[in-house]
């Protein structure tokens, strides 16, 4: 793939956050990563909109599933739901092990469900994966 992936990561979580950035630095990976932390945040990122500037494409979003103001099913829904964003590549990372927020997420056609279990190993499995994933996937336009 030509160009660089943009990561988007939408996550509350400080400590989370830095883990994953310390997952992608030791992994020597450098994507340029910007940080949301809600829904609300991330869709003005992806729009452009109240002074936020636009998060060029191709671009992949991380997203937590809880989080104030709009949580990460949420902020699917919305993403879907808009002609411009719709065919985004999003992965959830959460602590959640529920059946239902799982089932919940592949509704709205996540990429993958990633559970935190064990945070240090699961941000480098995790960014592993994806670095492999846009090696060989060609993303939308």
């Amino acid at each position: 793939m030509g160009s660089t992936v943009n990561i988007l990561l939408v996550d509350d979580d400080e400590v989370d956050v830095q883990g994953l950035k310390r997952a992608f630095k030791k992994s020597k990976i450098g994507n340029p990563i910007t940080v949301a932390r809600d829904g609300i945040e991330a869709l003005e990122i992806l729009r452009g909109e109240n002074g936020c500037e636009r998060l060029p494409k191709p671009h992949l979003i991380l997203l937590d599933l809880n989080m104030p103001r709009m949580n990460g099913i949420e902020f699917l829904e919305t993403v879907r739901a808009d002609e411009d964003l719709r065919s985004a590549v999003v992965f959830m990372i959460t602590t959640s092990k529920a059946d239902e927020d799982r089932m919940r997420a592949y509704g709205h056609n996540v990429a993958g469900y990633i559970v935190k279990r064990d945070p240090a190993n699961t941000f480098m499995e995790a960014v592993a994966l994806l670095e492999h994933y846009w090696k060989v996937v060609e993303f939308p336009a």
